[in-house]
């Protein structure tokens, strides 16, 4: 088989990929605010911030990210009565699907957090704020961080189901592709060892910022 069908094909994948990193990276940051806020009502004493938060997280681990997605596209525009850019609305959807999971890995690392070293920063005359974010969160932060980049990397093979919406990520442009030349084998087999290239080396940069973060043993 020639592979001169690559000289057309990795540019294309390497355009989606920029798309790809983009709204992968945003969504997992605004992604880590939500959950982090809401991680934290889980934990919370106000029962009505944590009942928010359980419906919030019931809501969004029920509904598939692709169905999610399609209603973000195509029925939220209808209600809103404006046009959403298919880019905004997949960062839209992977902030609010990965928000669900990093609620439960933020919540899970503030309870992990030893119950004596929150008695011992009021102790020492610290504020509960003061209290929580330098006792509590240093620890806590190094805690998730595996779970965190983990999500990240899920975010990155997540924006895959955006292709459904259109969005130009690595995904549709190989779809592109194969519809342009009809090769749809050798466009779905550089797909998938492309998306396996990227996610070794996520992967490999995981485990270097673990490492050096102090998060791994």
């Amino acid at each position: 088989m020639s592979l001169d069908f690559l000289s057309v094909l990795l540019p294309m994948l390497l355009t989606g990929l920029k798309l790809t990193l983009i709204i992968a990276v945003l969504g997992i940051v605004f992604a880590f605010v939500i959950g982090s806020l809401i991680g934290y009502a889980l934990q919370c004493k106000i029962r009505i911030l944590k009942w928010l938060a359980d419906a919030y997280i019931w809501v969004i681990r029920g509904v598939p990210l692709i169905v999610l997605a399609l209603y973000v596209y195509y029925v939220l525009p209808k209600i809103v009565g404006s046009h959403i850019p298919a880019t905004t609305v997949g960062i839209i959807v992977i902030s609010l699907n990965a928000g669900a999971f990093i609620a439960e890995i933020v919540r899970s690392a503030l309870q992990g957090v030893p119950v004596g070293q929150r008695e011992a920063g009021l102790s020492l005359g610290l504020s509960p704020f003061q209290t929580l974010v330098h006792i509590i969160i240093p620890p806590a932060f190094r805690a998730m961080l595996p779970a965190l980049c983990n999500q990240f990397i899920i975010a990155v093979k997540d924006t895959a189901l955006l292709s459904v919406i259109t969005v130009n990520e690595i995904t549709h442009q190989a779809q592109n592709y194969a519809a342009m030349s009809f090769n749809t084998i050798p466009a779905y087999t550089v797909l998938a060892l492309f998306y396996l290239a990227i996610i070794s080396v996520l992967i490999l940069l995981q485990k270097a910022v673990e490492k050096r973060m102090g998060a791994t043993k």
